[in-house]
């Protein structure tokens, strides 16, 4: 039986990480479960924020969004600063920061080994062993986020400034996506979710989405899930998916897991 992954990062993730997995063999289709939106109202102060960049110590992206929503505003002729470091949570947004130039010694970021990508692991393994006292730093992310990473840092002695680059928000369902879930619904033991974010799974389900329909829920909760986080994970177990496995946000990882699910 072949089973289909069903990538629901927002785009251009989606078809990156469709290609990727279909390179390797596996049979995958992208139904983003996320929208990413930049905002004019933004890109005045990401482009003060380039301006002072020299000044911050470490400028932390929570996503390969925020990296693409901050250079997307760089004002033209400026490059990264090399005594700035920049933090990442894992390998796609070490990935995206490398595509946009920036030099892979000012990368920070957890091991690929590392058994999380998450801001915790990034803390334990690349900036708890650094002296932050009168330190600037700077988080891109979205409008809202977890905070955990900044009131770390600012419990160390860092000054913490955030910045919102872009908005995050709910598929627009009529069309192909909604074409998409239906086939997935239709098939539920040829298809396994792969989420990477507890806000897809809250947009999959949302009352105003397809799947409040109590049949197309019930399919839709049949597939088995492959989570990239512990905390994915529970929330999935927590909507009532009747599968949900660990998996570790690389491809090849990815193929490993479904293979095991077949």
């Amino acid at each position: 039986m072949t089973v289909t992954v069903v990538v629901t990062r927002p785009q251009p993730q989606a078809d990156d990480w469709v290609a990727r997995l279909q390179a390797l063999g596996q049979a995958a289709c992208a139904l983003p479960l996320m929208r990413i939106e930049r905002a004019v109202a933004f890109d005045a102060d990401v482009e003060r924020c380039w301006a002072e960049l020299a000044r911050h110590r470490l400028v932390m992206f929570v996503s390969p969004n925020a990296v693409l929503a901050f250079f997307a505003a760089r004002p033209g002729g400026l490059r990264w600063p090399d005594a700035t470091l920049a933090g990442a949570t894992g390998p796609g947004t070490v990935a995206a920061l490398q595509a946009q130039g920036v030099n892979v010694a000012c990368i920070v970021s957890p091991p690929l080994n590392a058994a999380t990508f998450d801001a915790e692991s990034l803390w334990n393994h690349a900036l708890a062993q650094r002296d932050w006292t009168g330190q600037s730093v700077l988080v891109v992310r979205g409008e809202d986020g977890r905070d955990w990473l900044a009131d770390t840092l600012a419990r160390a002695g860092a000054s913490v400034a955030r910045l919102a680059a872009y908005r995050r928000g709910p598929p627009a369902w009529p069309g192909a996506l909604a074409d998409t879930l239906a086939r997935v619904a239709a098939q539920p033991a040829h298809h396994v979710w792969l989420f990477s974010s507890s806000q897809c799974i809250a947009h999959l389900l949302a009352p105003e989405a397809p799947a409040a329909d109590p049949a197309l829920r019930a399919a839709v909760l049949a597939v088995p899930v492959l989570a990239t986080h512990p905390r994915i994970a529970e929330t999935a177990r927590r909507c009532g998916f009747c599968g949900v496995w660990p998996v570790v946000p690389d491809p090849a990882a990815v193929v490993q897991a479904a293979a095991g699910w077949r």
